[in-house]
């Protein structure tokens, strides 16, 4: 009865030592050169497909200011006041909001970059790649490594 017992303990040890691996919910890690390069294609393909011309950054955001507006243009040290849609890719939108501010320096670096492109009154497309967005971590409901796209008019510039 004890070897029984000795043998039941040592198996219970060994196959609770052989946990499965957390990997197959988690995202792999993918170079960042890799995956730019991965969000340009998909970026450039979506501007093929719907035709639109887009200046690209040298950062790889890619935009079109859709009305320039006129005034003061933000910088990084701005508050500013604007509406947007974000969507997906597929045109699936995850979010509008109608008027909200905040502080430029405390926004994700896609909109850091392209937001100062227009001034007040001005309306842009940003086609943002995912490091300039949420990168490998996603947030909330949006997926690790994904392409956003925010239609934003700019109402107001504080500072």
């Amino acid at each position: 009865m004890k070897k029984y017992l000795l043998f039941f303990a040592v198996f219970t040890i060994l196959f609770s030592a052989c946990k499965k691996s957390d990997t197959a919910t988690t995202t792999p890690t993918v170079d960042p050169a890799v995956q730019a390069k991965i969000d340009d294609d998909k970026i450039q393909a979506y501007l093929a497909a719907d035709k639109i011309i887009a200046t690209k950054d040298a950062s790889g955001l890619y935009y079109v200011v859709v009305d320039p507006g006129s005034g003061t243009a933000p910088t990084i040290n701005s508050t500013v006041r604007v509406a947007y849609t974000g969507q997906y890719l597929d045109k699936t939108v995850f979010q509008t909001v109608p008027n909200i501010s905040f502080p430029l320096s405390g926004v994700i670096k896609g909109w850091q970059i392209g937001i100062p492109f227009i001034k007040s009154g001005g309306r842009i497309i940003l086609y943002i790649p995912s490091a300039l967005a949420y990168g490998p971590a996603g947030r909330d409901s949006i997926p690790p490594n994904t392409v956003l796209i925010f239609t934003i008019d700019l109402f107001q510039v504080q500072g």
